[in-house]
């Protein structure tokens, strides 16, 4: 009898934002379905795929990092992702410029070219039996929780990103597709959905939300009716939705009575970026500083128990100090309860770094100090509100003092968690992946603690 064939090993770094990971996740799920193998260390690695984040200079500086290492410990790497778009000031590829014994380099989004340069380095011999990998495909987050990426791309062309120019214009994936995906991570024992894109308020506007079909009834490929979609399917199975990316176009409101029905969490990521129209207008933003703080103030008059998480930028160029006093006041009167702000950091090829009266990076930084020290105020202040009621919990991680979970407030990596006092009763116990009652009982400006109930 024949031995079977040895499976090629593949390392695999993945870089940057939950939309790079699920390239990675793809790009793993094809390797395992052609029959290769993922290997644990360099050692073990036939060839290593590094995909990169190229979008702020520590994110570069740690992907040419990342690379440069594989290269030392294996020798054998092909990159992919958003740096591999990028190019150095005379116009060349940056990544071969600085790495030139690297085997290939693709774009973003990539998995075609991917594969081609894997088959051509590292092709897999014949194993007809091979069939390895699940209907969900591989995951690169917890069994517990995923990411589901609705489109690629994005329409805007704002002052401060080069996205647009890695990833392209936006693409909506079919949303007979994604219900799919969704259903089959469901299935798999998912109890969190993460929603994500460049811009989940646009989905659908590129195929002019054409009609689709899931399960023999028409859907629109459009965010309010993929979001009801969503929410009914994952009722189905006790879990949760969750939202990230969302502009404040008129739309979204629609979708806040789902929250309040408990549908999908009342929790929306909206990358507000500033709040002064005229530091807008310069980022090229397609929305307006007072139409966001009415839209806000509307939303949770909606639904009282909403999370509002968002992004800030700190010294703009040209962002005067009245202009940022603006900010600060805009942050008091809508406090938003989860955020982070950036110091301004000029992109190669943004246009933002052509704009005049650039702010100094030391003043870049004390404006972003400012801004977290006042939002560390309303964080303290909101969380402190929660203290004596129930709320539910998903278990992320079990310790010998309890257990360490989220709940609809806390997206995984990026917000606050609650810490879990382990159960009286010897018989009950905290498992990850479950949902869990909890009574609050202490708060400080990130975190909440709790009791079993």
């Amino acid at each position: 009898m024949q031995d079977s064939p040895i499976s090629p090993k593949i390392g695999f770094v993945s870089l940057g934002c939950p939309k790079a990971l699920v390239d990675s996740e793809q790009i793993l799920t094809q390797l395992r379905a052609e029959g290769y193998e993922t290997a644990k260390s360099y050692d073990g690695a036939d060839l290593v795929i590094v995909n990169t984040c190229g979008f702020i200079d520590a994110a570069v500086q740690e992907s040419l990092d990342a690379i440069g290492e594989a290269l030392h410990e294996n020798g054998k790497v092909i990159v992919t992702g958003c740096l591999g778009a990028k190019k150095d000031a005379q116009g060349l590829d940056m990544i071969r410029t600085i790495h030139p014994k690297v085997l290939e380099v693709t774009g973003p989004h990539a998995l075609t070219e991917v594969m081609a340069a894997v088959h051509k380095h590292l092709p897999k011999p014949h194993d007809p039996f091979l069939d390895l990998v699940p209907a969900q495909g591989v995951k690169l987050t917890p069994k517990h929780y995923a990411y589901l990426k609705i489109s690629e791309g994005c329409n805007h062309r704002c002052s401060f990103c080069i996205i647009p120019s890695m990833r392209g214009d936006l693409v909506s994936r079919p949303i007979a597709e994604l219900m799919l995906e969704a259903e089959n991570l469901f299935k798999a024992g998912v109890k969190e959905l993460l929603v994500i894109s460049q811009d989940t308020s646009a989905y659908g506007v590129d195929v002019k939300f054409r009609m689709g079909f899931w399960n023999g009834k028409p859907v629109k490929t459009h965010m309010t009716q993929l979001v009801e979609a969503l929410g009914e399917l994952a009722k189905q199975y006790g879990a949760w939705v969750r939202l990230h990316y969302v502009y404040p176009y008129p739309h979204v409101d629609q979708i806040i009575p789902h929250m309040q029905e408990g549908l999908i969490l009342p929790y929306l990521d909206v990358p507000l970026q500033h709040a002064h129209p005229d530091v807008l207008k310069r980022m090229k933003r397609p929305a307006s500083g007072e139409k966001n703080l009415d839209r806000i103030q509307a939303w949770r008059k909606m639904c009282p128990d909403l999370t509002i998480r968002s992004t800030l930028i700190a010294g703009f160029p040209g962002e005067t100090e009245a202009e940022f006093s603006y900010l600060l006041d805009f942050l008091k009167e809508a406090e938003i309860d989860r955020l982070g702000c950036f110091a301004y950091s000029p992109v190669d090829g943004a246009t933002a770094n052509l704009l005049a009266n650039p702010v100094p990076e030391e003043v870049r930084e004390e404006r972003r100090g400012r801004v977290m020290e006042l939002q560390e105020q309303i964080s303290k202040k909101r969380l402190q509100a929660k203290v004596g009621t129930t709320m539910r919990v998903l278990l992320d991680e079990v310790t010998r003092q309890g257990g360490v979970g989220r709940s609809s407030a806390d997206a995984p990596e990026i917000d606050g968690v609650v810490y879990v006092k382990a159960p009286y009763e010897p018989h009950k116990k905290l498992i990850v992946g479950e949902f869990i009652d909890v009574k609050v009982t202490t708060s400080d400006a990130h975190d909440l603690w709790a009791e079993p109930i």
